[in-house]
């Protein structure tokens, strides 16, 4: 399983559940009692969940004591440690076994889902990005062609299916669920001025080759060490003309992030 740190987690899902709620109307928050956030990371859909559904317990679940820690004293929420595939509580524990883009990260999501379904009484949903599809606009036009680079390569050298997007309905299916629906929903990203401390540390980070670095594991499956090293030095000029831009009060940036919200229905 592929692992993050809080503060990647906090910033690639930052705003995601700022404005709508609309992408998780199929989970039925309201008339919820007990939910299981697995994978839950810093918090941030737990958090969600607990405001959207206020009579309802709600418990995240996640493998790294450290994203635990966050979540606990950052989201205020119940945590327990665990395995996504070997979930530790009872069966029927929740109505509700919900993720948010986990499946993506793990070896085996099939067998995540078996558990899901477990630890389920009534409803197991999944919200999962489909990185092959995301698309970016920048002032910038170097960051354009670089991401969609840096992107091919990293899809070909990554180990889980980091686009597995609409195809988690035949995982459910697998795994026995029923009245299974699938609604895709678009995350805009937007950076323009006032830039926030998150989009000028973002740009130094392109500037320097640090937000490049964070990937160099997938990239130098697919790119031999000139390649890699040829894509980090252009990944660095634009990153330098992105600081540039920002500096001046031009830089302008957006980027659209489809993902899928699934749910399965668990069999009496």
């Amino acid at each position: 399983m592929r692992r993050f740190t809080a503060e990647y987690l906090e910033r690639t899902r930052e705003g995601m559940w700022g404005g709508s709620r609309e992408a998780l109307a199929d989970l039925d928050l309201p008339n919820r009692d007990r939910i299981l956030d697995v994978g839950c990371g810093t918090g941030e859909l737990a958090r969600v969940l607990a405001e959207d559904a206020p009579d309802a317990a709600v418990v995240g679940v996640d493998a790294d004591p450290r994203l635990l820690r966050v979540a606990r004293e950052q989201a205020g929420i119940s945590v327990i440690g665990g395995d996504a595939t070997r979930l530790p509580v009872v069966d029927d524990a929740a109505d509700l076994v919900v993720c948010q883009a986990l499946l993506s990260n793990l070896p085996s999501p099939s067998e995540a889902v078996s558990a899901f379904a477990r630890a389920s009484s009534d409803l197991v949903a999944a919200v999962e990005p489909d990185n092959a599809s995301v698309g970016v606009d920048s002032s910038v036009a170097a960051e354009v062609t670089l991401e969609r680079s840096v992107r091919e390569a990293y899809l070909d050298g990554v180990e889980t299916d980091v686009s597995l997007g609409d195809r988690v309905s035949d995982l459910f299916a697998d795994a026995g669920l029923s009245d299974i629906r699938t609604r895709r929903h678009h995350q805009r990203k937007v950076v323009e001025p006032p830039y926030s401390e998150g989009d000028v540390k973002s740009a130094r980070l392109k500037a320097t080759g640090e937000g490049l670095d964070r990937y160099e594991t997938e990239l130098r499956q697919t790119l031999s060490d000139s390649e890699f090293d040829a894509l980090r030095a252009e990944w660095r000029e634009m990153g330098r003309s992105v600081v540039d831009q920002m500096q001046a009060g031009q830089y302008r940036r957006a980027e659209v992030v489809p993902f899928d919200v699934t749910v399965g229905r668990v069999l009496d």
